[in-house]
């Protein structure tokens, strides 16, 4: 036995038992050979490919506002990974904000700073907005990022939009948001979501929307996207390329479900109920309380996941298949804990994260990746 060689893995075994592994443990198999850098990705594309990765930033929610601490989950191995950052791209000065999709920025009276990559290995620092602002809605469409409303100087119009322009690296000022919505033109009363051509706002208690394209500078609508009458709160964002509403349905004290819509046509007004949420889910996402005044989503591609800001450590996960087939699951926050609950601000982004994306946070030398045992975070 001695003199005979190991049989050598190779094939669709070799595929099959990759498959079977996180994503952040294939990075290295991809140096071993070319047969198995092969192996890997081959293993990726037939048996179990990357699915969007949902990641926690917490901060401390007063000053001074300590360091950033990130987790992630990973849909496709289910499980959770933190991600240790050795040298923060910034003094965290101010609160760390995202728009619950892949952008992540800090707005300061001397700078504004947003990052807009996978795992935020890079991030620009420009001139703040030419208005200050305490709570504008900011999103980026295409290689803009639009920052709009939220204004508290009197002197400044509360509706004023400014867009930054990421190859000109410069600012321009367009047309004001409409005056409808001049006493809800905050993050705190608007719900956003940015396709790649187009950004839609939408007030979550009365479910008026409205679309702006930063290419013509228009605005368009009032769009009525609530075709049932018992939704009293609704958020939106982008799943695929459709927009997608979620509405509570009932009132805060009583919420009898919660729905997923797809929304089509110039002026939306075809709407299709994709998905009602399992009772027992809904009755997550309540926690603690009877009541459920609001919640918040993040979502990329087929994935879209729904929170309760006031209750964050359980996480409801919505994946669509297709052909109305769909997925509910939960799990719970692993950057929360019996601390945290109180002490720290938490915002979610979501981004498609492949092993290219991993190789450079690790080339870099900036960021660590650990597999947080048991769901909790150390």
């Amino acid at each position: 036995m001695s003199n005979e060689e190991e049989a050598e893995i190779r094939g669709d075994v070799l595929e099959s038992i990759l498959s079977h592994l996180p994503l952040i443990n294939l990075l290295l198999p991809t140096y071993v050979s070319k047969s198995w850098n092969h192996a890997v990705f081959s293993s990726l594309r037939h048996f179990n490919s990357p699915k969007p990765w949902l990641i926690v930033h917490s901060q401390n929610s007063r000053p001074p506002y300590s360091a950033v601490v990130a987790v992630a989950y990973d849909p496709r191995s289910d499980i959770w990974v933190r991600l240790d950052t050795q040298n923060p791209p910034f003094d965290y000065a101010s609160v760390l904000r995202s728009s619950n999709s892949t952008l992540l920025y800090v707005l300061s009276l001397s700078k504004f700073s947003f990052s807009f990559d996978p795992l935020h290995l890079t991030w620009h620092h420009v001139d703040p907005p030419l208005v200050w602002r305490t709570d504008p809605i900011v999103a980026m469409v295409g290689r803009r990022v639009i920052v709009a409303g939220g204004a508290c100087d009197f002197e400044d119009d509360p509706l004023s939009v400014e867009i930054y322009d990421v190859d000109a690296r410069r600012w321009d000022t367009c047309e004001s948001m409409p005056a409808t919505l001049r006493d809800s033109a905050a993050s705190t009363w608007l719900s956003v979501a940015a396709s790649s051509k187009t950004l839609f706002v939408m007030e979550q208690g009365t479910g008026s929307t409205y679309s702006f394209d930063p290419i013509s500078r228009i605005w368009s609508g009032p769009f009525d996207l609530r075709h049932d009458r018992s939704i009293f709160f609704s958020v939106i964002g982008i799943s695929g390329d459709k927009l997608t509403m979620v509405g509570l349905l009932g009132n805060s004290e009583n919420v009898g479900e919660i729905k997923v819509w797809e929304l089509n046509g110039e002026s939306f007004d075809v709407c299709k109920e994709i998905a009602v949420m399992p009772k027992e889910l809904v009755e997550k996402l309540k926690g603690e309380h009877a009541s459920l005044n609001s919640i918040k989503i993040c979502s990329m591609g087929d994935f879209l996941y729904i929170y309760n800001p006031q209750e964050p450590e359980e996480l409801v996960m919505y994946e669509i298949f297709g052909q109305g087939i769909c997925r509910w699951g939960s799990l719970k926050n692993a950057a929360v804990n019996d601390r945290s609950r109180v002490a720290e601000k938490m915002v979610l982004t979501c981004a498609d994260v492949g092993l290219g994306d991993l190789g450079k946070a690790v080339g870099s030398g900036n960021v660590l990746f650990s597999i947080v045992n048991g769901g909790i975070l150390q």
